[in-house]
């Protein structure tokens, strides 16, 4: 017996399981193209640390040994990012897309391919540790010491990398007196690749001696090479310790650092009390260059309780527009303008802006 309209309710019956079973099909593959894990890391604002005071364990970050320290106040606070290391999904790529204090970028930009995590990790920790030998060449030429021929880099790849370190003043090459790079390269050309030699030097005001073996000479030189680039350079007479080396890396702390031993040693209160944070490299003479992540660690120097951030001048466009409400940016090129531009926001004359 035929029933009006069985054959139309049939068929509507097939289109509505053909629809259940195709948006089923279409929220699991949904679900596991949002789990699926994509090759992209999301930063966020890290830690903030004084520099005038201790870390998160009670250490203080800079110790003086040597000499008398001023009375501080207020903070020079260097300022950090955070990479997430876990796998990251297609659902928490969008959901860090969305947040306005996250940002997403491609894993390889941070761990590059044919680079292990712990490769790149031993790079960052090696940056860390020559932005700090820097930080304290830089601020002993700041602080009025007086300059002498010593060590102005080393070369990492260098036989005399963690031997010789930025602001090492020369004394002498086996026994033979060094003054200049002149007598420095003549002394050096009369000794073959492969010798050790013995190079006396000043280091913190105390004579050392340490034993190099010459790497291959350089392009149109003749003898032995020591890895680093001579110059004239400042030391200070008492001996630095910089921490925080088992919790950050990259050479981004530099200036702060700079600043955090002046603070602590000269004659000029840099903080008068205020909340100042910043980041920036800095090389043995001074200079300040640009960093990554700038936008993020101006929201995190603002979230610690910042009012004023010291941002590198190579970094004025990525600043531009991202400033956080309350956070007063210093465009610095130099350890000198940086502390020139602290003492006349305090006076409060005009100070540069990116």
């Amino acid at each position: 017996m035929n029933i009006p309209g069985a054959s139309a309710f049939a068929a509507l019956s097939r289109r509505i399981r053909t629809l259940i079973i195709g948006g089923v099909a279409f929220l699991v593959l949904l679900a596991l193209a949002l789990t699926m894990p994509v090759p992209y890391v999301v930063l966020t604002p890290g830690p903030t640390y004084n520099t005038l005071g201790a870390d998160s364990q009670g250490n203080t970050i800079i110790v003086i040994n040597g000499t008398k320290q001023n009375k501080t106040t207020g903070n020079l606070n260097m300022t950090t990012v955070d990479v997430t290391l876990q796998k990251q999904t297609v659902f928490d790529v969008f959901s860090a897309w969305l947040a306005s204090d996250q940002v997403v970028v491609p894993r390889s930009s941070i761990y590059p391919p044919g680079e292990s995590q712990h490769q790149v990790d031993t790079q960052n920790t090696q940056d860390f540790s020559e932005s700090q030998d820097n930080a304290v060449a830089a601020s002993s030429c700041e602080l009025g010491y007086p300059h002498e021929f010593g060590v102005s880099s080393v070369l990492s790849s260098g036989p005399s990398y963690n031997k010789l370190k930025p602001a090492d003043i020369f004394e002498t090459l086996n026994g033979a007196k060094i003054t200049t790079s002149k007598s420095l390269l003549t002394a050096l050309s009369k000794i073959s690749a492969g010798s050790t030699v013995q190079l006396g030097i000043l280091r913190e005001g105390k004579a050392t001696t340490v034993s190099i073996k010459l790497a291959a000479p350089l392009k149109g030189r003749a003898g032995g090479s020591l890895g680093i680039e001579p110059g004239s350079v400042c030391q200070l007479p008492f001996a630095v310790d910089l921490g925080l080396g088992n919790q950050i890396g990259g050479p981004s702390a530099g200036m702060m650092f700079s600043l955090g031993i002046m603070d602590k040693v000269g004659k000029i209160d840099l903080t008068h009390g205020q909340f100042i944070a910043g980041t920036g490299t800095i090389d043995p003479s001074g200079n300040v260059g640009a960093i990554g992540g700038i936008q993020l660690k101006m929201i995190a120097a603002r979230r610690a309780g910042a009012t004023v951030f010291l941002a590198p001048a190579g970094n004025c466009s990525d600043v531009s527009g991202a400033i956080p409400k309350g956070l007063d940016v210093i465009k610095v090129d130099t350890l000198h303008h940086a502390v020139q531009d602290l003492q006349n926001l305090h006076a409060g004359k005009a100070v540069p802006h990116c």
